[in-house]
């Protein structure tokens, strides 16, 4: 080909609003093929009759595996599998979860910088964490480039803040700009073809379903004193990963910030489960120094009490430890920036 023919576009929270406008700006004659993953709540035929109504110009398809690709041709990523394109064909894989999510946008960008290299578009829009982050850095060790939503314009700023941190991006600018941009774009001619990083195809394998271990997962990690929260796995560091990243032997995928986010919510419900378990223990041994007054045993209903005044103590602190972990509230002025 001679011009910048694959369009990768990956989102969360906020970005199908973002998406809406930069469809609409794609003409008819586009001589690209686009590709969207986002984290939106699966199962649903809203994101498809979204996307089509977005797109008046553009023929738009939920992917299937084995799929030709075209240009002028939009494909959406389907729930419980990734989206991965090689050699002018669409895969769905099977591979575990990254960042939680199946698709997740990352596989796609890696997949498209190693099969496509400098022909790649890659854009990050509105989202929450950083997925996608890894993948745009991938696009641009591949040749690509790389756009960005500008983080003031996003309802939610946290994935393209990361994308803009992992790489360095081509441009960021707000999504009324971003369609005319890729339209731009795609009729430029691609750089040169750069070598295709091993761990980048690894990663890509194990998103499409190819059996990991701790033998593969050496290649490319070493291990940290670190538990997987999906499977309870030791986790490894990806070397020179960015944003930082883990993966576990069976495959699962996080960045840090995903890796910390479900920590706290395991701390929360730790910190609640042992609040509960105390406070029982203060009302059990109350009852205890209780029963021995009433039996006129009152060295024993002494200890007791002590024993229950040190556990609601304790009880006191764990509590104090739960308020403190809760967020802090949303500003009230964020009501209205709901997901279309």
């Amino acid at each position: 080909m001679t011009n910048r023919d694959i369009v990768v576009i990956g989102g969360s929270s906020g970005a199908t609003a973002s998406l809406k406008v930069i469809l609409g700006a794609l003409p008819a004659d586009l001589p690209a093929a686009v590709f969207i993953v986002l984290h939106i709540p699966a199962r649903s035929i809203g994101l498809l009759a979204t996307v089509t109504a977005a797109a008046a110009h553009l023929p738009v398809h939920a992917a299937r595996d084995g799929m030709m690709i075209t240009p002028g041709n939009i494909y959406l990523g389907v729930p419980d599998h990734h989206l991965i394109v090689r050699d002018g064909q669409i895969r769905l894989g099977r591979g575990p979860r990254e960042n939680m999510a199946r698709p997740s946008i990352d596989p796609l960008f890696r997949s498209a910088a190693a099969t496509y290299g400098p022909r790649v578009i890659g854009v990050l829009l509105s989202g929450l964490l950083n997925d996608g982050a890894a993948g745009l850095e991938a696009i641009k060790r591949c040749g690509g480039v790389a756009l960005v939503q500008d983080p003031a314009d996003a309802i939610a700023d946290e994935m393209p803040l990361s994308g803009m941190a992992a790489t360095t991006v081509d441009l960021v600018a707000p999504s009324t700009r971003l369609g005319d941009v890729l339209s731009e774009l795609v009729q430029e001619s691609p750089g040169p073809r750069l070598p295709v990083p091993p761990e980048i195809r690894l990663e890509i394998d194990i998103a499409a379903g190819e059996r990991i271990d701790s033998d593969v997962l050496r290649r490319i990690a070493d291990p940290a004193a670190l538990t997987c929260p999906h499977c309870s796995g030791v986790l490894s560091k990806v070397r020179d990963a960015k944003p930082l990243r883990f993966r576990c032997q069976v495959g699962h995928a996080y960045t840090a910030e995903a890796v910390a986010r479900e920590q706290e919510n395991a701390v929360d419900e730790a910190l609640r489960i042992a609040l509960r378990i105390i406070e029982e223990r203060a009302e059990l041994v109350a009852r205890m120094a209780q029963d021995g007054r009433s039996s006129g045993r009152l060295a024993v209903a002494e200890m007791y009490d002590e024993r229950a005044v040190e556990y609601r103590e304790y009880a006191d602190t764990i509590r104090r430890a739960v308020l403190l972990s809760l967020p802090a509230p949303e500003p009230s002025g964020s009501e209205g920036a709901q997901e279309e």
